[in-house]
């Protein structure tokens, strides 16, 4: 229902200049929100970053080349963030003039990320490693987003297209949160790359490179907290200050996020559910289909 809504904003009233990105901007609160709606096929239209840029898709399917050999579809409920400078080309595979191709793109000023990590540095300390949060942006961001992203994206284009009485506080405390997500994005990542790296240099890089290393077996949070020294609750607090969620949710994430990988990389649904740690396919599917919005069999469709 969410998405149906927002792809309803995304198209109404806007008038057409040219059928492949026509923009629409609107600005409030030293941000940049814009919508694209493409209407026909094309290959390669280049999209360059001069602030952190945040993208969402909303309808149809792109396909992103990038530096380094990147190559992605992006679909409807992922988020893609750039950093100023870079660069990507997209093609339309899909698009036409009844069936748009949409997405948005909010741009945010450097100044706006240092705010918020110095905010993460204070309020979310984590033990061993305080220079986490300054590690955002450095890398293109793709992930699949949680249906509470969709929806607070939701308000957030609902506030900056319509406006009602509650529209500065909607995008003020919408944008804040929208950045606190990201900025948690590029710190897990961050601790996952150390954490490859050298495993022993902090409890968390450990803790997380157990995790990586036995998401096709049981994980005990006893285990956990031996490998970082803590107690529970000390461990769940620093789960919370990084992620936003319990250790438990976390790993459930990162099992889905790989089967993902693994169906992308040709396995069929059975084997990604099994190297992925789920003992159970109807329940991986259902646990699928809530963290992505379609079943296994409907992402490999979509994807391909």
């Amino acid at each position: 229902m969410a998405m149906s809504h927002l792809a309803l904003i995304s198209t109404a009233g806007r008038p057409v200049r040219q059928l492949v990105e026509n923009r629409t901007l609107y600005e409030s609160h030293n941000v940049d929100l814009a919508i694209y709606d493409t209407y026909e096929q094309a290959q390669r239209v280049r999209l360059d970053a001069e602030q952190v840029l945040y993208c969402g898709m909303l309808t149809g399917k792109k396909v992103l080349h990038g530096k380094g050999d990147y190559h992605s579809a992006f679909l409807p409920n992922e988020s893609f963030v750039m950093s100023p400078g870079d660069v990507v080309e997209i093609d339309f595979p899909e698009a036409t003039e009844q069936a748009p191709t949409t997405c948005l793109t909010l741009a945010f000023s450097p100044r706006q990320l240092t705010q918020m990590s110095e905010r993460l540095e204070q309020q979310a300390p984590l033990l061993g490693q305080q220079d986490v949060w300054q590690h955002a942006p450095s890398d293109y961001l793709h992930t699949r987003h949680s249906q509470a992203t969709q929806n607070l994206l939701m308000r957030i284009v609902e506030a900056f297209v319509h406006g009602d009485n509650d529209r500065d506080l909607v995008l003020n405390f919408g944008l804040n949160e929208l950045l606190l997500r990201m900025m948690r994005h590029y710190g897990v990542n961050a601790l996952q790359t150390m954490a490859r790296q050298n495993r022993e240099q902090t409890p968390l890089t450990a803790v997380l490179a157990h995790i990586e290393d036995n998401l096709h077996n049981p994980i005990a949070i006893d285990t956990l907290c031996k490998l970082a020294c803590m107690s529970r609750s000390k461990l769940y607090q620093q789960f919370a200050n990084l992620a936003g969620c319990s250790p438990m949710e976390f790993i459930q994430r990162r099992r889905l996020e790989r089967a993902r990988t693994l169906l992308q990389s040709g396995q069929s649904v059975t084997q990604a559910c099994m190297n992925a740690g789920f003992v159970n396919l109807a329940h991986f599917t259902r646990r699928f289909h809530l963290h992505f919005g379609a079943c296994p069999s409907q992402f490999l469709l979509r994807v391909n």
